[in-house]
């Protein structure tokens, strides 16, 4: 069963240049890259993404951080990809990600955890059409 799923690249990490070691991991693991773009997020999308997070008192830091700059968001797709790229990413708090995983490697505290990776695949399909018209999507063997 093929799924999709969001990986957005947060503002630090495009800030550290760690865009490009996103992206070899997801490729040296084999899933195929069906959309990417560099844009900075305004507070109308985020809202949207970040739904059911709007009312925790930490949202404002959340939504300041997330248009702190650029960020990167690619769909990729494979079988069983959102659970492998929860996997790879790693916990969500830093200190508690495994060495190996994105944010175990990467991140530095639990607000600056380098990536959002989409928690299911109806998740999924929603954040992909936050981020993404259907026709940036890339068909391709």
């Amino acid at each position: 069963l093929q799924e999709k799923t969001l990986v957005l690249v947060k503002p630090d990490a495009v800030q550290r240049r760690l865009v490009g070691n996103v992206i070899q991991r997801f490729e040296r693991r084999g899933f195929k890259l069906v959309a990417m773009k560099l844009l900075q997020a305004d507070q109308g999308l985020l809202d949207k993404h970040y739904q059911q997070l709007r009312q925790k008192p930490f949202y404002p830091e959340l939504l300041a951080y997330m248009t702190s700059g650029p960020l990167v968001a690619m769909v990729w797709e494979g079988y069983n990809v959102v659970k492998s790229t929860r996997a790879m990413v790693g916990d969500t708090n830093s200190a508690t990600a495994a060495a190996g995983t994105i944010r175990g490697d990467f991140s530095m505290h639990v607000s600056r955890n380098v990536v959002h990776a989409s928690d299911s695949v109806e998740t999924a399909q929603r954040e992909i059409g936050f981020w993404f018209q259907r026709n940036e999507l890339v068909v391709w063997e």
